[in-house]
């Protein structure tokens, strides 16, 4: 069971507002610090500080590129070719940096990767990007995180310029400091347990925007393949400028596992990350971590009975795909967001045994495990079925054992009884930690709810 968060993007979103906001949010620095300096990367500082932006207290994430690696992608001058008379106002500007003078802690790798340059400009290929990435010391889920969402800008980038995705040479996107966004958005995400990430929708501007190809309108290329391909909803403004990045917006169809929110939620934190550029709407990202109010309280049994809701199933079959290749297949699939995935023995025609696949998911997700069970299966085709459910109201809990606590599920059984029911990952987790076996920890959990 891990967090959930609400990214709320009515002034668009970029990689370095997502970092921001997430660090805000609680994400910590010093793990985020070691993992950055583990990146084969050379030419940049990270600082972390405190801004003002519309009068509000909020978090920067500004990645200080050497001068070789400069690029203009946050320079408003360079935007709309004449400076802008909002500046944010930094305070404090010498604390709570990772360059800190007192404290000596630079973020700065000195190792140089594979690239090369064009006029002062990095161009890196995704082939590499995948090498800086594989290089980290990140956990396995970040490391998966980072390449998704450097997969989806490849694939926009690709689209864009009508090559293939083998041929894409980031110029802004693959530069040292959009490197540094992604694989800290990554991070920040697992070390928060981000597992849930709820984006409604994203404003947009209007009008046009200078880059490295020339004047384009909005939203550029990239970011408008990024919204055709995974459908994500958008709304358009009337502010005049670019709100979400081709980065912001691979961050949101690589990571966002739904459009809705609970119908009542509390908020646990809250953080406010700044963007670069300044136009008439703040440039400002709110991440909230939420959680679910308790069913239980807010309606009646019957009522929560009553209530329609809907899961969807897909479903396949499959002769010529291997036992192994099946097995990875389901664990991408519930790392994607399924809620279930089983495989049942078939036969199919001509007496060829087989497997039949089969996913439970909900609506938001299904195109991103429909493209999972294309990529790694040898499947031609899925079956879509959305069913009607009767789901039992719920809350999350935890029980207090000798070993420490214990996450648990709570359920309320038609006839008003409740039934708690202990989450495997956590009595696995608490086994580990306390040296006891799986079925001690089960017991103990059981003697502590008979009393």
């Amino acid at each position: 069971m891990g967090n959930t968060v609400y990214l709320e993007c009515y002034s668009g979103i970029s990689g370095d507002m997502t970092v921001a906001a997430l660090l805000d949010a609680g994400a910590d620095r010093q793990a985020l610090e070691k993992a950055l300096r583990s990146l084969p990367v050379h030419g940049y500082e990270v600082e972390v500080s405190r801004v003002k932006k519309a009068g509000l207290d909020v978090c920067d994430f500004h990645v200080r590129l050497d001068a070789e690696f400069e690029n203009h992608d946050h320079d408003m001058e360079y935007l709309h070719g004449h400076s802008h008379s909002h500046e944010q106002e930094r305070v404090h500007p010498h604390e709570n940096h990772y360059h800190d003078e007192e404290a000596h802690n630079h973020t700065h790798a000195h190792e140089h990767h594979h690239s090369h340059t064009h006029g002062g400009h990095t161009h890196t290929g995704l082939k590499e990007i995948m090498d800086i990435i594989g290089q980290g010391q990140l956990s396995d889920r970040a490391k998966e995180t980072a390449v998704q969402i450097f997969q989806v800008l490849a694939k926009a980038e690709a689209k864009a310029h009508g090559v293939p995705i083998e041929e894409v040479h980031f110029h802004e996107v693959g530069a040292v400091d959009s490197i540094v966004d992604i694989v800290a958005v990554a991070v920040c995400l697992d070390n928060l347990d981000i597992t849930e990430v709820i984006v409604p929708f994203l404003c947009e501007g209007t009008g046009t925007v200078r880059c490295q190809h020339g004047i384009l309108p909005i939203p550029v290329p990239a970011v408008a393949h990024i919204v055709e391909a995974h459908q994500l909803p958008v709304r358009l403004t009337e502010v005049e400028g670019e709100l979400v990045t081709p980065t912001g917006a691979a961050i949101v169809a690589a990571i966002r596992t739904g459009s809705e929110l609970p119908k009542q939620f509390v908020i646990n934190k809250i953080g406010i990350g700044a963007g670069k550029r300044n136009y008439e709407r703040p440039s400002l990202l709110r991440a909230m971590l939420i959680q679910e109010k308790n069913t239980c309280q807010s309606e009646s049994l019957e009522e929560s009975l009553k209530k329609e809701d809907f899961i969807y199933k897909l479903e396949t079959n499959i002769d010529d795909c291997t036992g192994e290749a099946l097995g990875y297949t389901m664990d991408k699939l519930m790392n994607a967001g399924a809620r279930d995935v089983h495989f049942l023995p078939v036969y199919m025609k001509k007496n060829r045994p087989a497997y039949e696949l089969t996913v439970i998911c909900d609506e938001e997700r299904m195109k991103k495990l429909e493209q999972i069970i294309f990529q790694e299966t040898t499947t031609i085709g899925i079956r879509r079925v959305k069913m009607e459910r009767t789901v039992l109201p719920r809350k999350n809990d935890v029980v207090r054992l000798p070993d420490g606590e214990l996450k648990v599920k709570r359920c309320v059984l038609p006839d008003g009884q409740e039934r708690c029911y202990p989450e495997y990952d956590s009595v696995a987790a608490l086994a580990e930690k306390s040296g006891k076996s799986f079925w001690q920890i089960m017991s103990a959990f059981k003697q502590t709810s008979d009393t």
